[in-house]
């Protein structure tokens, strides 16, 4: 089943917030259409952000009318600029972004047009095979036996692929490792609840569904032998700003001894900004706080904060996994120099 499909004149999705109730696939022929879908978390996961997002500007410069180079390119940075506002905090979609603003702009509109489209058609490419590659690398950290904790979904769903953090637990599975997880519902949204559960389930995997707050006290009891969850974006030093309450994960792994490990493709790291202090953190309608499925749980007028993600310190990170190897302390190198050989 495809996440993510483009159609040639279209773009096909999953809903995301239909699941796990009902498999629901939407066409978008427009790119304000697939801009709404990124910022209302149709598509999530950062790697499906920035796959999405390439058809969507793809799919903007089909659209456009102009009579000259220069006038096309100004329509195109309007697309640029739109797509840039729908989700701050996942890198993929900017580095998605500043792969399509350098496509040769030729002076002929018309095979303009078509290497956009061809350039994310490979983008989608580089994502599936790495997500791949960086399973298989991490699945050989998984020994047999081992219960993983997980949160929110780092799965296909997220990535448009084979999947980050559940990519290493299936990959792991395939392998014949005896392996179960515990997954955490992942308040507001209930991505763990909804999705990640929905996909280990497909998969045959043993999961245990968990509130948030339930995971030190399954950590204490020696009933976790690693963690691992996906990114949005990692800063230079190895800071990772991935799904809020994965800090408090990573103080809780480290408290009790688990290996706390961050799964993504090259694609998710911003060497442009040096630690996690300057990655911009998404703040969501509070709503999503306070009411669940369009049933209110809390009293009206109550103030409700809602931060998307929280980042967590490089020095809580065992390892992050990239389909370029594997990095750990110190990260500023060892990142740098990944990234240096996928160019």
């Amino acid at each position: 089943m495809k996440t993510i499909e483009w159609l040639g004149k279209k773009l096909r999705i999953i809903d995301q917030t239909k699941l796990p109730g009902k498999t629901v696939f939407v066409e978008l022929s427009d790119y304000h259409e697939v801009v709404a879908a990124i910022r209302d978390m149709k598509v999530r996961g950062a790697p499906a952000i920035g796959v999405a997002a390439a058809y969507g500007i793809a799919l903007g410069a089909q659209s456009i009318e102009a009579q000259n180079k220069t006038e096309f390119v100004s329509h195109l940075d309007e697309v640029l600029r739109d797509f840039s506002t729908a989700r701050p905090t996942a890198f993929n979609l900017f580095h998605t972004i500043d792969r399509m603003k350098k496509v040769l702009i030729a002076d002929d509109i018309a095979t303009t047009r078509q290497a956009l489209i061809d350039e994310a058609r490979k983008i989608h490419a580089e994502e599936e095979a790495a997500t791949e590659r960086l399973s298989q690398l991490g699945a050989e950290l998984i020994k047999d036996g081992f219960t993983i904790l997980t949160h929110c979904n780092a799965g296909s769903l997220a990535t448009a692929g084979y999947g980050t953090a559940l990519g290493i637990i299936k990959a792991a599975s395939e392998q014949s490792k005896r392996i179960s997880v515990i997954a955490t519902e992942t308040r507001p949204l209930l991505q763990g609840a909804r999705l990640t559960a929905w996909e280990l389930m497909q998969e045959n995997i043993p999961t245990t569904l968990i509130t948030d707050s339930m995971a030190g006290h399954f950590m204490s009891q020696g009933k976790v032998d690693c963690v691992i969850v996906g990114a949005d974006r990692i800063a230079a030093n190895g800071d990772t700003a991935n799904k809020i309450g994965t800090y408090t994960l990573a103080v809780l792994a480290a408290e009790n001894g688990v290996p706390f490990y961050v799964a993504a493709p090259t694609s998710t790291i911003d060497l442009s900004l040096s630690s996690g202090q300057e990655i911009p953190i998404e703040e969501r309608n509070p709503e999503e706080v306070t009411s669940i499925g369009g049933i209110r749980l809390a009293p009206k007028g109550v103030r409700a904060a809602n931060p998307a993600f929280d980042v967590t310190p490089h020095y809580y990170i065992t390892a992050i996994i990239t389909e370029r190897g594997t990095a750990s302390d110190p990260y500023e190198f060892r990142l740098s120099k990944l990234l240096t050989e996928a160019t």
